[in-house]
């Protein structure tokens, strides 16, 4: 006679209650939870987790399916795994940002690697702002925490500063000159009258173009077109025959003829009669060098 088939045993069902009591002994025995790679059960020979869990996700042996060993330990033993992180809320994350604004004095960054207080374990600032970005644990994609710190708490974002204008900017330095006495130089720090701005950001949006100005440009060279400043670094021109009739103006003035330690030139606002030497000596300023003030003035 033919040999019949022979056909596999069939497994015997499985229960959520008998796979939570595995998972309990299994915890007792080895101090942590079980996982899919932990092979055989112990108490069920021949039974291993990696078929259990296949039995909770394809939903056989009389389970539902549609979930995992990871998940019912999440679910119903509280046990966290690093691919289920729980879900967040925007109320949540801005309250652990309060607290380490108040520990630290400053807010935090997306960069931060570090754990965030008051968080559960394994929550990090880059984790949570890599789940912002992707509208992963249930918060809303495609933000960050600088977008929510600036929407909720007030907090710049750097990368997203809002456009300059040119009134702006001659405001804010009007009014720094009105209060100093002097113009602005683009290493002078923070702007009082536009918190959060400097000076330098300025000053590098109006070289780059960027914040919707134009560009090529820079503080200096704005303050010198809108405000007549003197800019140090395009000074006009000089011509020797005008020189020497600042000096003829200076000796009528003083009785003496100017030298380089002679300061400010009164008949030409902003120049210096060293300024003026430096200038005739090196070919500077459209002059044509290897002179000096005594030579230009007929005194040397």
């Amino acid at each position: 006679m033919p040999k019949l088939p022979i056909r596999p045993r069939r497994k015997p069902p499985l229960a959520i209650r008998q796979i939570l009591a595995w998972a309990d002994a299994f915890h007792t025995r080895v101090g942590r939870w079980p996982h899919l790679y932990d092979g055989e059960l112990p108490e069920v020979p021949g039974q291993t987790w990696s078929a259990v869990d296949r039995a909770l996700t394809v939903g056989t042996r009389g389970l539902p399916g549609g979930t995992t060993l990871a998940k019912l330990l999440l679910t119903c033993r509280g046990r966290r795994h690093w691919h289920l992180p729980p879900d967040l809320s925007v109320a949540q994350v801005l309250r652990w940002a309060d607290t380490h604004h108040a520990r630290t004095g400053a807010w935090p960054s997306g960069h931060l690697g570090e754990q965030v207080r008051g968080a559960p374990k394994g929550t990090t600032w880059v984790a949570i702002e890599l789940a912002l970005q992707r509208g992963k644990r249930g918060l809303p994609r495609g933000s960050s925490i600088a977008q929510l710190l600036a929407e909720h708490r007030g907090v710049r974002n750097r990368m997203a500063v809002p456009d300059l204008s040119a009134e702006e900017i001659l405001a804010w330095a009007d009014a720094w000159c009105a209060r100093t006495g002097r113009w602005p130089k683009y290493h002078q720090g923070a702007i009082p009258d536009a918190p959060g701005e400097t000076w330098a950001a300025v000053d590098t949006a109006l070289f780059r173009g960027m914040r919707g100005l134009p560009g090529g440009n820079s503080l200096a060279k704005f303050l010198s077109k809108h405000r007549g400043v003197r800019n140090r670094s395009a000074l006009p021109h000089l011509v020797v025959a005008k020189v020497k009739r600042w000096a003829v103006a200076h000796k009528r003035r003083t009785g003496r003829w100017p030298n380089t330690k002679s300061g400010p030139v009164v008949d030409a606002p902003g120049e210096t009669w060293g300024g003026i030497h430096q200038a005739l000596a090196a070919g500077q300023r459209g002059l044509p060098g290897g002179s000096s003030l005594a030579e230009a003035t007929g005194t040397g």
